[in-house]
Order: structure tokens, then C-alpha cells, then sequence
């Protein structure tokens, strides 16, 4: 497949993830952390709205901040691409590379609050431990989830990029 069809498929991917999941996705979380505090107004309700929060204005943040900036990053690359392969790879290669060194990081955290998340729910008989226990659990749940598809994507976009640099010459 041609670098720049790799290229607009990987960026096409990250703008509909952040646009039509992550901000809905982010919305959701808001408002079942508001119904959590309404139907359970103790300590567990405001233990699993806790993360709920947070989720949901990652969510929101991340999804809208990088939903909206892609197609400009798309329009600046393609026309580095036009103008200069070499550009494009001096700006995504280093990107790209920082992108993928993230993942393990990522991954770790998310499993950090699964464990958590469990230790709280099943170790600790405080409503608020276990509120929050269920709350990390979905949330490192869901970060496997989204950042999946998104460790995928940058899979194949690395690649072209590392193929584009071999036809260029580069090392």
C-alpha cells in the first residue's frame, strides 16, 4: 500500500476514535459519575464517580484535542510528503518512535489499576474502597481497550514510515 494511503488510513483512525468514542465515551463516563452520586448519595457513590471523572474528562480532552487537531496535521504532512519525504520522516519518525516507546507505559498503568481497582473491591469492606475498586477496574479495563486499537494503528503507520526512510535512503 502506497506511504500516503497508510498514512491518511492511520490519522483517518485516530480522528474517528477521538471524535466518536473517546468524546462520547468521555460524556458517558460524566454523566454515570453524576447518576452514581444521585442514586447512591454515601461513600460508595462518590468512591465510583471518582474515576468516573477522571475518565470522562480524559476522555472528553484527550478525544476532542486530538480529533480536532488532525486534519491540519494531515494537510501539514501531506504537504511535507509533496515537498519533502525527508521532512515528514524527520518530524514522525522521532514522533512516532516516543508514540511507541509510550505503549508499555500505558499498558502497565492500565494493569496497575486493574489490580488495584480489585484489591480495593475485594480486599477492603469500606463502601468507598469498593466504589472506587469498580471505578479503576472499568477504567483500566477501558484503557486496554481504546489504546488496542490505537497501539495497533501505530503499528502499521511505523512500519510505512521505516519503509518510506528505506526508499529514501535513510537510515
Amino acid at each position: 500500500m502506497p506511504f500516503l494511503s497508510v498514512m491518511q488510513t492511520y490519522f483517518r483512525g485516530e480522528r474517528i476514535e477521538s471524535l466518536y468514542l473517546l468524546v462520547p465515551y468521555g460524556l458517558a463516563c460524566l454523566a454515570f459519575a453524576a447518576v452514581a452520586v444521585r442514586a447512591e448519595r454515601n461513600a460508595f457513590g462518590w468512591g465510583i464517580a471518582v474515576p468516573f471523572v477522571l475518565l470522562g474528562l480524559i476522555g472528553v480532552g484527550v478525544g476532542g484535542g486530538v480529533g480536532l487537531r488532525t486534519d491540519a496535521q494531515v494537510a501539514e504532512l501531506t504537504q511535507k510528503l509533496d515537498e519533502s519525504p525527508e521532512a515528514l520522516l524527520a518530524v514522525e519518525r522521532p514522533r512516532m518512535a516516543q508514540v511507541n516507546r509510550n505503549w508499555p507505559i500505558y499498558l502497565g498503568g492500565y494493569l496497575l489499576f486493574i489490580v488495584l481497582g480489585a484489591g480495593l473491591r475485594f480486599g477492603l469492606h469500606a463502601d468507598w474502597a469498593q466504589g472506587l475498586g469498580i471505578g479503576l477496574l472499568f477504567f483500566g479495563a477501558s484503557g486496554l481497550i481504546i489504546d488496542g486499537f490505537a497501539e495497533r494503528r501505530a503499528k502499521v503507520y511505523t512500519e510505512a514510515l521505516e519503509g518510506l526512510a528505506k526508499e529514501r535512503g535513510l537510515p
